[in-house]
């Protein structure tokens, strides 16, 4: 039975993602179990998803074995272990991806983010991943690094569809959308159909509120800690009012006569960091068409039960949200400094991340050879 919060929030134009994805997850039917009765129209995944998928239990052990077996070395192994999965789940959401003409049905898998700040080295693995995945359902997911839009850019150009993720900053997703323009004019250029194309923008949100409620407690004052938890969901909503703004402009629909499809808002870091509040407010909170919601389980179950999906609650909410970016500017807070902070952070963690998962299948590869 199709779970009725979820069914709503679906029906207001938010396409529901699983922020997830394990080799168990496929083999036990989990994630079909997702599709059939929790909405869920879409999977990302990141270098943090693998490490932890792969550090449990033995789903990739046969896999490892054989990979072993063969004289793999780890980075071999690594892009051999992840891209199965990713082949696997894009093959279970076809019937999506068919249903929806290409909209949904999505499986995100990331480049090396050692690579982040190499937008050659980037693109490359961009066009690399997509050959070695070959499903047209999946989208290459690239950092929107300074160094990241030039290679964001050049993937669209060559046909391939693109998630662009670690967006923090308004600013910085305005400058996404002109990678994202300007990749498919190049796309046509280069006599690709751009109805084949497709990309989500991937707006982090509950990182925000982590950073600027730190620094909002250490400034202390009453008019600083009135401000606690606003910055995410305002900047949230900023982000929106520019993607109705961009695409609308004249550029924009020479594209779209073109038959090129809008690049979704992707609303990631959805769990909520803070037991204070309420653990689906980055859920009920940013309701809107032509988004997309990308969930860790334990918040997707936590919408299914008790999620406020009353209608659209982004449009029209440009002034108060900017209000709130006032006040925060207001009491001290160096916005700038906040959001490079977050990026800086955000690479270094799927850094980390890549690291534990090169420590984890080594390990792997070196019990399987005893």
């Amino acid at each position: 039975m199709s779970n009725d919060k979820l069914a709503r929030l679906s029906e207001a134009g938010v396409s529901i993602w699983l922020d997830d994805l394990s080799r168990e997850r496929l083999n036990t039917g989990n994630l079909a179990d997702l599709i059939r009765d929790k909405h869920v129209v879409g999977v990302t995944t990141n270098p943090t998803i693998f490490a932890n998928a792969m550090s449990k239990g033995e789903a990739y052990d046969e896999q490892t074995r054989e990979l072993a077996a063969r004289g793999a070395d780890v980075e071999a192994s690594i892009r051999e272990l992840t891209t199965t999965d990713v082949r696997n789940a894009a093959d279970l959401f076809r019937d999506v991806y068919a249903a929806t003409n290409g909209v949904d049905g999505r499986v995100s898998i990331e480049v090396d983010p050692r690579l982040a700040k190499d937008s050659d080295k980037t693109a490359a693995e961009a066009q690399d991943l997509w050959k070695t995945v070959d499903r047209p359902n999946v989208l290459i997911k690239i950092p929107a690094t300074e160094e990241g839009l030039p290679a964001i850019t050049k993937t669209l150009a060559e046909g391939i569809s693109v998630n662009v993720t670690l967006i923090f900053s308004v600013e910085r997703y305005r400058a996404v959308i002109e990678a994202y323009f300007a990749g498919l004019e190049q796309a046509k250029a280069n006599g690709h159909d751009l109805k084949g194309i497709h990309s989500v923008a991937s707006f982090f949100v509950s990182r925000v509120d982590t950073e600027i409620d730190k620094r909002l407690d250490a400034i202390g004052t009453e008019a600083a800690t009135a401000l606690r938890g606003e910055a995410a969901i305002a900047n949230a909503r900023l982000a929106y009012a520019a993607f109705e703004e961009l695409f609308a402009s004249d550029r924009w629909k020479a594209l779209a006569e073109a038959g090129a499809n809008a690049q979704r808002p992707l609303w990631a870091s959805t769990g909520v960091k803070d037991p204070q509040y309420s653990d689906t407010r980055y859920v009920d909170q940013l309701v809107v068409k032509d988004t997309v919601n990308t969930m860790p389980e334990k918040t997707l179950d936590a919408a299914a039960d008790h999620a406020e999906v009353t209608g659209d609650t982004v449009t029209g909410k440009g002034a108060d949200a900017q209000a709130v970016f006032d006040k925060l500017s207001a009491v001290g807070i160096d916005i700038t400094d906040v959001f490079l902070t977050l990026e800086n952070e955000g690479v270094e963690k799927f850094e980390k991340s890549w690291t534990e998962l090169l420590e984890t299948v080594t390990g792997q590869l070196e019990k399987a050879k005893d």
